[in-house]
């Protein structure tokens, strides 16, 4: 068995079909059919079936679809880490990150690691927390970066870390009446519309921890808009309508330039805080390469626990950011 046997293994199973595997190997269909024929002759096993013009995965090949996978997976990290060993300067990094950490965190982590290693390309997707686990967890990424926590299932599987903090902020627009007010009361936070991030997102769902840890029921609050992106939110409010939750890092710029105004929930006086941590999420047993290991170096606390402010655990379920 070959690796090149894998590989067009790996493609049929992908394309179920000769013609577009040996298109997307740049071989020929005869040399894809050889390839499967020998292995189906080696090991006395159909890996297809081929039912008229279809072709159909069967038992055998289903198993082996699972392990080519894993061999080729390893054989992609030993030829990274060979192009490694000259000092750093060749490289590939992968990383996924959720919307905002993405967005306004992680782009001056990547700055400075470049810096750094100038030669080194990194390539990161974004994508809700979902994918990012998802993809973590079966080796598209060398990292993960989210906000919240990772579903049970995959406890077992991913490390995570808190390698800082962001703070949803309730925020409103210059015509709203909150507008120039330096703090409310909890009790105040049913008088408004909301616009909300739809359910599972999560800063919904960190923010709706933080009203049931007050006291509050989020159906108690009037939910004029839900969307599907915190940006779409901000743009709602920013235009005059309702109050919103939102990430700190998402509204610096607005609030510096007055276009949004936040405001400090309180109880009795004493100021109540949203903090959720960032993540790091690493596969608790996959090889890390030297590149992998200098990167995470970078990835080092920010800025100390925001004072006055308790700091809540990892959730310990899937939320999206």
């Amino acid at each position: 068995m070959t690796l090149e046997q894998l590989r067009i293994f790996l493609a049929v199973a992908e394309c179920l079909h000769f013609t577009r595997a040996a298109e997307s190997l740049f071989v020929t269909q005869p040399a894809v059919s050889a390839a499967i024929q020998s292995l189906e002759e080696e090991y006395g096993v159909k890996l297809f079936h081929r039912i008229g013009r279809r072709v159909e995965i069967a038992e055998a090949g289903r198993l082996l679809k699972i392990e080519a996978q894993k061999i080729l997976d390893q054989v992609v990290l030993a030829e990274r880490g060979l192009r490694e060993l000259n000092n750093l300067q060749r490289g590939e990094l992968k990383l996924g990150s959720s919307l905002t950490i993405g967005n306004y965190w992680l782009p001056d982590k990547i700055n400075q690691f470049k810096q750094q290693y100038p030669k080194i390309t990194v390539n990161c997707i974004l994508g809700n927390a979902n994918e990012i686990c998802e993809g973590t967890a079966t080796g598209l990424f060398d990292f993960g970066l989210v906000t919240g926590g990772v579903k049970p299932e995959l406890q077992s599987v991913l490390e995570q870390e808190i390698i800082g903090y962001d703070r949803l902020q309730i925020v409103v627009s210059r015509s709203h009446a909150w507008f120039g007010r330096s703090q409310i009361s909890v009790l105040e936070l049913g008088d408004t519309e909301w616009i909300m991030r739809e359910p599972g997102s999560g800063a919904q769902r960190v923010f709706e921890q933080a009203l049931q840890s007050w006291g509050v029921s989020p159906a108690q609050l009037n939910a004029m808009l839900v969307l599907s992106s915190s940006e779409m939110v901000k743009s709602v409010v920013e235009s005059g309508s309702g109050a919103a939750a939102l990430p700190e890092l998402m509204v610096q710029k607005e609030l510096q330039l007055g276009t949004l105004h936040a405001v400090q929930v309180t109880n009795d006086c004493h100021p109540l805080e949203i903090i959720q941590p960032v993540l790091k999420l690493k596969h608790r047993q996959r090889f890390q390469t030297k590149l992998a290991i200098a990167f995470e170096q970078q990835l080092l606390l920010p800025n100390p626990q925001p004072s006055g402010a308790s700091i809540p655990p990892p959730i310990n379920e899937l939320i999206e950011v």
